[in-house]
């Protein structure tokens, strides 16, 4: 029994070993991404204006999912120069192209 005891604590030790690289990993990754996001973040933030950057933050707030995506959106645009300058309407139009459009249903009774 001593010796099954003893294999089970190594090969306990080697899953939470396991599961400590894997949760460090993930750390790491989540750290590039956050990274990567604050160097777009720095590059679109030039050309917002004062009211595009406050929709930007309260979007970012609400869905950051959608921010991201807006984010890679406006860095394509002002590389490749077919933007300069975001004002509040452009972003809302921006915006409005990224959402899309919501099925009325309608029942009726019988």
């Amino acid at each position: 029994m001593n010796e099954l005891e003893e294999i089970k604590r190594k090969k306990l030790e080697m899953l939470k070993q396991q599961q400590a690289e894997s949760m460090q990993q993930q750390a790491q990754e989540q750290q590039q991404l956050q990274q990567q996001i604050q160097q777009l973040e720095a590059i679109v933030k030039q050309a917002l204006t004062k009211e595009a950057l406050e929709r930007y933050g309260n979007l970012k707030s609400a869905f950051p999912e959608k921010a991201v995506q807006l984010l890679v959106i406006l860095v394509q645009a002002l590389q490749s120069g077919q933007i300069k300058n975001i004002d509040d309407n452009a972003l809302k139009e921006i915006l409005k192209k990224l959402t899309p459009e919501k099925k009325d249903f309608k029942i009726k009774r019988v």
